[in-house]
């Protein structure tokens, strides 16, 4: 069974002026950790707030947990977590209030899924008296999960739930959806942050509303067409408007210390000629080396 298919799913806002999202289709297995990923403004939100039954689409389908969005919206509401990209909880109630306010929506209390929340609870159990207002930016994120998780949810929503947060409560939080996983809970994620990528069963790459690709991370790393070099000399800024006005240069993007080429016809790059080329424009320290293509890298080339 499919924890959620889309078919279709059209939404626009301005009276039709603004496409959200554009005609989009996917299917998340039971069990899965799917991320949806995309820059700001690419349709992510739109597609969880339709999921969860927030929005309505103006055309296409879709199914949460087998339920139908439209005729079973109070089912799901039953059966989904969300978690926003807005911290969304009660900043005026402390911890421990707000989890139990939240259990008490569904009609459970704390203790009836403790089990499933009690390894992220621990790490704010200290401060289960403070206000959630008061909570930095990682701690607020443990509670927003813990209430979205409260009434055990058979799929869970998380939109950009690292946004803003440090490296380190980045990485434990990406921990505990591994185990969330584990326990049979289907979740999707959304995230700007490529790198969040590689931690995903599977991926759709989201631009303007439409999929540009769904697969592995690896499956889109593999269908990368052609050999990717990274370049830099000691003068990056003019190195990259001297590599894009290079003939046989076919891409070339600035991807920190280096900038990324292609060469032309997507064949293997040339070194002898370019390092001369590099060499006439008065570059100097020039350092080019093949390099595996990351998913940033893919996502770029289909924006291309």
């Amino acid at each position: 069974m499919s924890a959620v298919i889309l078919n279709k799913i059209h939404k626009t806002f301005n009276k039709g002026e603004l496409t959200a999202v554009d005609t989009v289709s996917f299917e998340v297995n039971e069990g899965e950790l799917f991320g949806l990923i995309g820059p700001d403004g690419a349709g992510k939100t739109t597609v969880f707030r339709i999921l969860t039954t927030l929005l309505l689409p103006d055309s296409g389908t879709a199914t949460v947990d087998g339920m139908d969005i439209l005729e079973d919206y109070k089912q799901i509401r039953k059966q989904v977590g969300y978690m926003p990209g807005k911290f969304s909880l009660y900043q005026d109630l402390t911890v421990e209030e707000n989890l139990t306010f939240f259990a008490s929506v569904f009609g459970h209390k704390v203790a009836d899924h403790y089990d499933l929340i009690k390894d992220i609870y621990v790490q704010i159990e200290p401060f289960k008296d403070r206000r959630a207002g008061k909570l930095s930016g990682g701690m607020k994120q443990k509670l927003a999960l813990c209430c979205a998780l409260i009434h055990k949810p058979r799929v869970l929503f998380l939109d950009e739930p690292t946004t803003g947060v440090d490296a380190v409560s980045r990485k434990e939080f990406w921990d505990m959806l591994k185990h969330l996983k584990s326990q049979g809970i289907s979740i999707l994620v959304s995230t700007p942050y490529m790198d969040e990528a590689n931690l995903c069963e599977r991926i759709a790459l989201l631009q303007s509303g439409s999929i540009l690709s769904i697969d592995t991370p690896q499956g889109i790393r593999n269908s990368y067409p052609s050999p990717l070099y990274a370049v830099k000399s000691d003068n990056m800024i003019k190195l990259i408007r001297d590599l894009r006005n290079c003939p046989e240069v076919s891409s070339c993007n600035s991807f920190g210390e280096y900038h990324h080429i292609t060469w032309q016809e997507n064949q293997s790059l040339d070194y002898p000629m370019l390092e001369n080329y590099l060499k006439q424009q008065g570059h100097l320290n020039l350092k080019l080396k093949e390099i595996e293509p990351t998913i940033e890298d893919c996502f770029i080339r289909l924006m291309q």
